[in-house]
């Protein structure tokens, strides 16, 4: 197989604000154009948003596997959602290494390392692992300091201002 990419790079999306998986979906969108292939595994993650909806249109050159039960963020994990991680993590990495794909997005795995799903010395060794020819992307809040220092690229979504603090739920298409 023709990779696209002679060289790959790891993006870290982060931070408290808005944007990160959108964001994440953005490049898969935009490499899908060019006919690369995409794997996106969303981690925490196990509802049906709208973006990942409308992904299935573009099953062609995108493939998107969730390994989160359902969302705990305001609560412990449970020993099924640490399960759920720790197979979706082995699985995520089977696919970078398949020689497949050309852009592997991890989405919500940094939320995933903070609550101890995954450890960073997992990710350190998923990063150390890759492919040369595969773009890796990360997202999620509270990314550790050693995943940003390894990173190549690594942007901030800082929130300003949110209608969700004065009670305006989320929209759907929208925010879900």
């Amino acid at each position: 197989m023709e990779h696209k990419l002679k060289k790959g790079y790891v993006q870290v999306y982060t931070g408290t604000g808005k944007g990160k998986t959108t964001a994440a979906i953005g490049l898969a969108v935009r490499a899908a154009g060019c006919g690369m292939q995409v794997f996106i595994g969303q981690f925490v993650k196990g509802m049906k948003y709208s973006e990942i909806k409308c992904l299935g249109l573009l099953k062609d050159n995108i493939t998107v596997r969730q390994y989160g039960l359902r969302c705990f963020i305001r609560k412990d994990p449970t020993e099924e959602d640490i399960k759920a991680a720790m197979e979706g993590f082995a699985d995520a990495k089977e696919m970078m290494l398949s020689g497949k794909y050309d852009l592997v997005i991890l989405d919500e795995i940094t939320i995933a390392e903070y609550f101890g799903l995954i450890t960073t010395d997992d990710i350190i060794d998923l990063i150390d692992s890759k492919p040369e020819h595969v773009e890796l992307v990360l997202t999620g809040r509270k990314t550790s300091q050693k995943i940003i220092d390894m990173a190549d690229l690594v942007t901030e979504m800082r929130e300003i201002k949110h209608y969700y603090n004065e009670g305006v739920p989320a929209r759907k298409g929208i925010e879900k």
